[in-house]
């Protein structure tokens, strides 16, 4: 354990340095604008893969964006860790109301970040987190170390729901055989209650389009006599969810799994109240399904909500339209057992319905991904959980995320790989807001608990 904390302590600058220096290339995966500044991200992680002392390091070609893989085989008679992570980001917009400009690293103190805290798009999902990995493969080697194989997928599409991974790896099953997956994109209830996520909603993401006249009109002329696609759409969208936030979208709840009264008891245990969300998110109230506590409505129920809405004019000033159209975006985080697929039908069939005659609706899904449950038995999460109680001093909790990382399941499925989800950022970190950022205590817990995390897993296998 010394040896790590020695290895952090020399070179936690240089860590942090070169962690600033990725996080100023914008890899944004969803705007194609920025194709060339995600090339040039991989071809990033492959010069610090290389130099940290991987070797068969390689950025490879997809459909898309590319995908960096590197290896350690120091013997193959040793168990094999499989680190997946990802370089690419959300876009930075709204841009005006970042604090800083999103790819200008600054480091800032705050109250739950006193020893700092790098603002940056990607700084926390998922650089910061990524870059643990190559920092503390870097400290194993440089310190002979490392107990046993390792095996990196850094992919560059996880923004954009990991388009071609999946071919990816059904093509490259014997190069990424290994013995478990460790990924690091979630998070920690705080920074004294280390926890481990055991569960991932799944995600089913699609876009509404609404048309009524053939094209924009006067909204004095024909204003009352013609359906407004804004209206029509505000009103379909308001009927998806009746005055319990119940989804009302029929066969949606048929599959989703109901948890115990004894495991509910068990998430209660978890030091997040309303108080909490309130305070942190300055809200006056929390609001959610009828029944349920604001932990369960986030980890262990499915939800609807519209990310995106637009239509007409919304430029400075007035003009009196009557628009032709109005779209919006809307996901569904889903839970054990629901199926992506089944519940985008379940929607279109239902959006089809509801929608007047006076109007024409279109559906097109864009991505979705299937829940998954971590169980808590197997070697993978032991060994997280004995790093986590060495590097904290306390036993990490077990929790369900509400968020999404659709190729968990993927892995499972095509790989044979259970995943243990050991992620350090905190639910205040801003990921996908303005002001995005990742405390540097974070990043250097992560670089030292990750080696742990090797040697129990060894020692264990």
């Amino acid at each position: 354990m010394n040896h790590i904390k020695n290895y952090i302590q020399e070179n936690k600058d240089r860590f942090i340095t070169e962690l600033i220096d990725l996080l100023k290339i914008p890899s944004i995966s969803a705007d194609k604008a920025y194709s060339n500044d995600v090339v040039k991200t991989a071809e990033e992680v492959k010069k610090r893969l290389i130099e940290a002392g991987a070797e068969n390091v390689e950025v490879c070609a997809t459909a898309g964006h590319p995908i960096v893989y590197a290896d350690k085989i120091i013997d193959t008679n040793l168990p094999t860790v499989l680190v997946y992570g990802h370089y690419d980001v959300q876009p930075a917009d709204p841009i005006d109301l970042w604090d800083s400009p999103p790819f200008e690293p600054v480091i800032k103190k705050t109250a739950l970040h006193p020893d700092g805290a790098i603002f940056a798009r990607g700084a926390c999902d998922d650089k910061g987190q990524m870059y643990m990995h190559v920092k503390a493969f870097e400290l194993m080697m440089k310190t002979n170390t490392l107990p046993c194989n390792v095996k990196f997928m850094i992919e560059g599409e996880e923004e954009v729901g990991s388009e071609n991974l999946g071919t990816f790896v059904k093509q490259n099953k014997a190069k990424l055989k290994a013995d478990v997956i460790v990924i690091s994109d979630t998070g920690i209830i705080a920074n004294d209650v280390p926890s481990i996520t055991t569960g991932l909603r799944g995600l089913s993401y699609l876009e509404v389009e609404v048309t009524g006249p053939n094209r924009d009109l006067h909204s004095g002329l024909y204003g009352g006599a013609v359906a407004n696609p804004i209206n029509t759409l505000a009103k379909m969208i308001a009927s998806l969810t009746d005055e319990n936030n119940h989804i009302t979208i029929p066969g949606f709840y048929d599959k989703v799994e109901e948890l115990s009264a004894t495991e509910r008891a068990e998430m209660a245990k978890a030091p997040i109240s309303d108080e909490t969300y309130i305070k942190s998110l300055d809200i006056n109230a929390v609001q959610g399904e009828k029944g349920y506590s604001s932990l369960e409505r986030v980890s262990i129920r499915p939800t609807l909500d519209v990310n995106g809405i637009w239509g007409g004019y919304i430029g400075e000033g007035a003009k009196t339209v009557l628009p032709s159209k109005a779209f919006a975006k809307i996901s569904m985080r889903l839970v054990p057992h629901q199926i992506s697929d089944e519940i985008t039908e379940l929607f279109t069939k239902h959006f089809e319905n509801i929608a007047p005659k006076s109007v024409k609706v279109k559906v097109t899904p864009h991505h979705g991904g299937t829940p998954y449950v971590t169980p808590i038995d197997f070697n993978g999460y032991v060994a997280a959980k004995k790093a986590m109680e060495e590097t904290f001093g306390k036993s990490p909790i077990p929790v369900r995320s509400g968020g999404s990382i659709p190729i968990v399941a993927l892995f499972e499925q095509e790989l044979g790989l259970k995943s243990v989800l050991m992620g350090f950022g905190l639910d205040s970190d801003a990921i996908h807001s303005p002001n995005e950022h990742y405390g540097i205590f974070n990043y250097l817990k992560g670089i030292e608990t990750i080696p742990l995390f090797f040697k129990y897993f060894a020692e264990l296998k």
